[in-house]
């Protein structure tokens, strides 16, 4: 615990803490596993709800909740401020473009042109292939509600669930190819 008062001091415990995050989301902002989706430079109220949803248990992931559990509530604030600000790790890829599927279109509608995010989606351009197809896959299947904070959970839950239900699986391949390919 930081001394009453002491802001460096409890940025530096933070800090410190944050280390852990490295081992899955990687200490250059490219995580280490396909499956681990990229935090720097994410939106700070995407984050914030992320985090805040693993604390609660809304989100189940072993390693999120324990280490959303370690943090308390102002650092839960501090730790999405810190990724937030860290800038989106550049993406090296050798493979030609691939063309905009036609549900790319729909996707646009929340998660912004080229797919960047904004005021109530995440950038999901850059994800990896890996990710994308597991988060739509989950969505698809009701695994995973969205985190749009303007919208009750529920709603969010059915609207993304429906909007993957309605895309077949190689379609929403195909679109998880193109995003990581932004």
């Amino acid at each position: 615990m930081a001394t009453p008062g002491n802001s460096a001091e409890a940025d530096a415990i933070l800090g410190a803490k944050l280390l852990v995050c490295n081992a899955c989301h990687g200490a250059d902002g490219k995580p280490r596993s396909p499956a681990t989706p990229i935090i720097w430079g994410q939106q700070e109220n995407f984050l914030l709800k992320q985090l805040n949803d693993f604390h609660s248990g809304v989100r189940e992931n072993d390693v999120m909740n324990w280490m959303a559990t370690a943090l308390s509530q102002p650092e839960l604030a501090s730790a999405a401020s810190f990724f937030a600000k860290k800038a989106w790790p550049a993406k090296v890829t050798n493979a030609a473009a691939t063309p905009a599927p036609a549900q790319a279109a729909l996707c646009q509608i929340c998660h912004q042109q080229n797919f960047v995010g904004g005021p109530i989606a995440p950038r999901l351009a850059g994800q990896d292939y890996g990710y994308l197809i597991e988060a739509m896959r989950r969505y698809a299947e009701g695994e995973r509600a969205s985190s749009n904070p303007s919208v009750p959970m529920l709603q969010r839950n059915v609207e993304m669930v429906k909007i993957m239900e309605a895309i077949p699986a190689a379609d929403r391949e195909a679109l998880a190819r193109y995003i990581s390919g932004l």
